[in-house]
């Protein structure tokens, strides 16, 4: 819904919020349903209702627990029943600098009295986040500190001993700290937010001791969309590529008319400077695995031409997908999602022609559109606008282009084969399949969070719910990295099987959409088996439930040789193979032995 898309009115969402809610509820879109336990520090009502629209056009639809009023550290730290009945699972910390307790009396405060408050202050919200780990296994999102409007010392309230801002900017670094020493825990950067909004903007006393709301209420649309960002990352619900416009774009002027000399791009002219912040800019991206194609109109030519230019940032390998043609934008980036084997909802596409986003949005109304009026403006709404909020960076994040780039070359090559067969042979193709190792868990519940097309079962697990599973000793769970003359493909497949006597029961079972058709499938199907066989199981149960995106893996357990057990009118279905005389079918993909695998990380 484009009233919801950043950037949005704040108070339009305010007014008409429950017709919004009401028409997000029946425009038909499956939703995956999660429950968010707000504890609040501060009165959480218009803040919740906010964030259940964001979280709806994201796709997620809430169910929401709130605690009474300022009542967050007895519900996590004694527990509340009704919390614990409600089992969330997301549980978002709603405290602010209202919340402090500990801030500098005043300037008679000895140094080491602000160090003892201050660890203390810390070790008050440290409780909170342990006591709730200890009983939900559930991501815990916390909210960091803005600073104070008012101050006595000017500038010197940021670094004096006994400052309230320099307080708070010291307790922040020790949230965020604390988080990247812990798995699960999530800080909400309401001092960035704060800030960005103004601080006038955000403060507003009479809203405080009117209603007890911690902020502005025309602020609150600005905090609930920042929250949704997380959750909805969290979920695997990010976007995955920037689509770029190169004229008035990525460089001043028009390359086909002015040339590659007469494009302004770097230090010569302020209009040049500014296009190298951009491209820098957009190179950021990059580095944490967001995917950078070009949609131009535009002969390719010209447009190589311009990414040859010696000031540059951006070269023609930093692009999974290169569109430089006369063709409408929405046929070639439909294209290129078709090519990178993503849905066009994986896109933002960038342009400085109001009309080419315009006629974008009508025919490919997934896309996020940004409209780059200004370099500024297009990295002001790239920033406020969450598409790519990062919650985790693993090694495969930092070479997914990479990744992307050799599946190009896997494309090319398969064209000059004429039998699937021969290609597939020609890969080179070797596996690792292993059970869940520590350095791969983060990498693992990343893919399960995100993969939609190849999931049979589309459930979701918590980073904290993968440690504990591949530790059960009631489950087989085997992730598997594919390796070809092209590059390594990373982490690709994962599997978890639940035993029930001489049953697995499968309780997970997908495959990252880089390496559909590449007989993976069976590869981690023979393992699996053999798996199996060594714990005593004598049959495979394999469960499919459909979903709007999972449609291409319905008929996956009969490819495999699964049985028919149950289909379902709404397209769910459960199989079994049983195990014994089972042949392996896996015959172009060598399986690596384990004192081989550390040659291949």
């Amino acid at each position: 819904m484009k009233e919801l898309c950043f950037p949005f009115d704040s108070q339009n969402i305010l007014r008409r919020r429950p017709a919004l809610r009401k028409q997000l509820l029946s425009d038909g879109t499956v939703r995956i349903k999660k429950k968010i336990a707000v504890l609040g520090g501060s009165t959480t009502d218009h803040a919740v209702a906010a964030l259940e629209l964001f979280l709806l056009n994201f796709g997620i639809e809430p169910e929401f627990y709130q605690s009474e009023y300022n009542k967050f550290y007895e519900d996590a730290v004694f527990g509340n029943p009704e919390l614990e009945s409600f089992a969330p699972d997301v549980i978002y910390i709603h405290t602010t600098s209202r919340n402090l307790t500990k801030l500098p009396a005043g300037p008679a405060v000895r140094p080491e009295q602000v160090e003892r408050d201050l660890n203390e202050q810390f070790a008050y919200f440290r409780q909170v986040w342990e006591s709730l780990m200890q009983r939900f296994n559930c991501p815990i999102i916390q909210n960091n500190f803005e600073l104070p409007l008012f101050r006595h010392t000017g500038s010197y309230d940021c670094w004096g001993n006994t400052g309230h801002a320099a307080f708070i900017e010291r307790l922040n670094v020790m949230l965020s700290d604390y988080a990247r020493s812990v798995n699960g825990l999530y800080i909400h950067d309401i001092n960035y937010l704060s800030a960005v909004c103004g601080l006038t903007n955000w403060h507003d006393t009479e809203a405080w001791y009117l209603y007890k709301y911690a902020m502005s209420t025309a602020v609150i649309p600005d905090l609930a969309y920042s929250l949704a960002c997380i959750i909805k990352s969290l979920y695997g619900k990010n976007h995955k590529v920037i689509d770029l416009d190169l004229d008035n774009t990525l460089w001043g002027g028009v390359i086909g008319d002015d040339g590659q000399d007469g494009i302004e791009i770097g230090p010569e002219t302020a209009v040049g400077q500014s296009f190298t912040e951009f491209q820098s800019f957009i190179r950021g991206y990059k580095d944490y695995g967001v995917l950078l194609a070009i949609c131009s109109k535009n002969d390719e030519e010209n447009a190589l031409s311009g990414l040859e230019h010696p000031s540059s940032v951006l070269k023609k390998s930093d692009f999974v997908s290169i569109k430089a043609n006369w063709e409408p934008k929405d046929r070639n980036i439909a294209e290129s999602a078709q090519e990178l084997n993503l849905g066009p909802d994986s896109f933002v596409f960038i342009d400085d022609n109001p009309a080419e986003c315009a006629i974008v949005e009508g025919q490919l109304p997934m896309v996020q559109t940004i409209h780059s009026s200004s370099v500024h403006d297009a990295m002001y709404k790239l920033t406020r606008g969450g598409y790519f909020e990062v919650t985790s960076v693993s090694d495969d994040d930092l070479r997914r282009s990479e990744m992307y780039a050799a599946n190009a070359q896997r494309a090319a090559q398969m064209k000059s084969f004429g039998s699937y067969a021969d290609y597939l042979a020609s890969l080179e193709m070797n596996a690792v399949i292993c059970g869940f190792k520590p350095v791969y868990i983060q990498r693992i519940t990343q893919l399960i969070n995100k993969s939609n097309q190849f999931n049979l079962t589309t459930r979701r697990y918590t980073e904290n719910e993968i440690q504990e599973v591949s530790q059960s000793s009631g489950h087989i769970c085997l992730c598997g990295k594919l390796l070809d003359k092209f590059g390594d493909n990373g982490i690709v497949s994962v599997v978890i099987g639940r035993i029930d006597g001489d049953i697995l029961h499968m309780e997970l079972w997908l495959m990252s959409c880089r390496v559909l058709k590449r007989d993976m499938e069976l590869a981690m199907l023979d393992e699996l088996v053999r798996h199996a066989k060594e714990k005593g199981i004598r049959t495979i149960k394999g469960y499919y439930y459909k979903t709007p995106k999972n449609s291409m893996v319905a008929g996956l357990y009969g490819t495999l040789g699964f049985t028919p057990d149950e289909k379902h009118e709404n397209g769910d279905s459960v199989w079994h193979l049983d195990l014994e005389g089972y042949q392996n079918r896996n015959k172009v993909i060598k399986i690596l032995e384990k004192e081989n695998e550390d040659e291949h990380k």
